[in-house]
């Protein structure tokens, strides 16, 4: 009976330090958004509301891993000039000059052709997991699911770079 009472309350202790370790998706994304931190990326984790799609009553709120590039060299007359944009990977009605399954939350007509195309070029060039793209006068960011591992961190950083050095 001893025994028993003495591998029960090790048997408990143990699993007590296992609930408390990290999972390997845990260790994955704390090294993930580590790298990101290191290549100049800002990560915050937050609820975000994409606009109602089709067939829905409410949209639906979801929880997303925010991976921002800091705008830096915008005069104050560019900053108060630029036209703010958030689109989503959702099929809805708001979907004017967007590639087919991506709509508009805000900015919508607020953007040239050419300004158009650069975004379908951007949405394009971006992997599957982007959940939506948004584009202020402070930043330019993805909400992204956090798949593909470093090579993919590393092709979406390089086209925030680029598409960040576009000014829109």
């Amino acid at each position: 009976m001893k025994w028993m009472i003495i591998i029960l309350v090790m048997m408990s202790l143990i699993g007590s330090m296992m609930w408390v370790m990290p999972t390997k998706r845990q260790k994955y994304q704390a090294g993930l958004r580590l790298k990101a931190k290191q290549l100049g990326l800002q990560v915050q984790l937050e609820k975000v509301t994409p606009p109602r799609a089709k067939g829905e009553l409410e949209p639906e709120v979801r929880d997303r891993t925010a991976y921002r590039l800091m705008r830096q060299g915008l005069s104050r007359e560019q900053k108060n000039r630029f036209k703010s944009w958030h689109i989503f990977r959702v099929e809805s009605l708001a979907d004017t000059g967007l590639p087919p399954g991506w709509s508009w939350q805000q900015g919508e007509r607020d953007l040239s052709d050419d300004q158009l195309a650069q975004v379908a070029d951007l949405v394009a060039q971006l992997p599957d997991g982007v959940f939506s793209i948004e584009s202020t006068p402070v930043y330019l960011g993805v909400h992204w699911d956090e798949e593909g591992g470093d090579s993919t961190l590393q092709a979406l950083h390089a086209e925030l770079n680029r598409f960040s050095e576009k000014g829109f």
